[in-house]
C-alpha cells in the first residue's frame, strides 16, 4: 500500500511547536544556522504556486543545464524564496532586525540555541 504526502499547512502547523523553529516562528535552525522560514500569512494557494515554482526550477538545475538555463532557473528560485519570504524584505511587521543564515550563538536567539542543544 501506498501511504500519500502528509499535506505541507499541517507539516508547517506541527512544525510551530517544533524545538528547531525559534519561539517566534520566524526562523528553524540547522546546525545552529538560522533559516528564514516562510510568510505565514501567504494564502495556501500563493503559497502552493510559489512551493511549485521552487521545486520545478530546483529539479530544472539538476543534469546539466546550459549556463543560460542555470541563470534563469537560479533566478526562478530566488523569485521564489522572496515570494515565499525566506529572501528579501522580512515578512513580520515588528521592526525586528533579520538574522537569517547567521549563527545562532551571534544572535539574540542564543540561549534558546543553547537550551535547544541540551535537550
Amino acid at each position: 500500500m501506498v501511504i500519500g504526502r502528509r499535506h505541507k499547512a499541517a507539516e508547517m502547523e506541527e512544525a510551530k511547536g517544533s524545538p528547531s523553529h525559534t519561539p517566534d516562528g520566524r526562523y528553524f535552525i540547522i546546525r545552529g544556522r538560522l533559516w528564514r522560514l516562510s510568510n505565514p500569512g501567504l494564502t495556501e494557494e500563493r503559497r502552493q504556486e510559489l512551493v511549485k515554482q521552487l521545486m520545478d526550477a530546483r529539479r530544472g538545475l539538476r543534469g546539466h543545464p546550459s549556463a543560460a538555463q542555470r541563470a534563469q532557473l537560479r533566478r526562478l528560485v530566488d523569485e521564489a524564496k522572496r515570494g515565499l519570504g525566506e529572501r528579501g524584505p522580512v515578512w513580520w511587521t515588528d521592526g525586528a532586525p533579520d538574522y537569517n543564515r547567521r549563527l545562532a550563538k551571534n544572535t539574540p536567539y542564543a540561549d534558546w540555541a543553547r537550551d535547544l542543544e541540551r535537550d
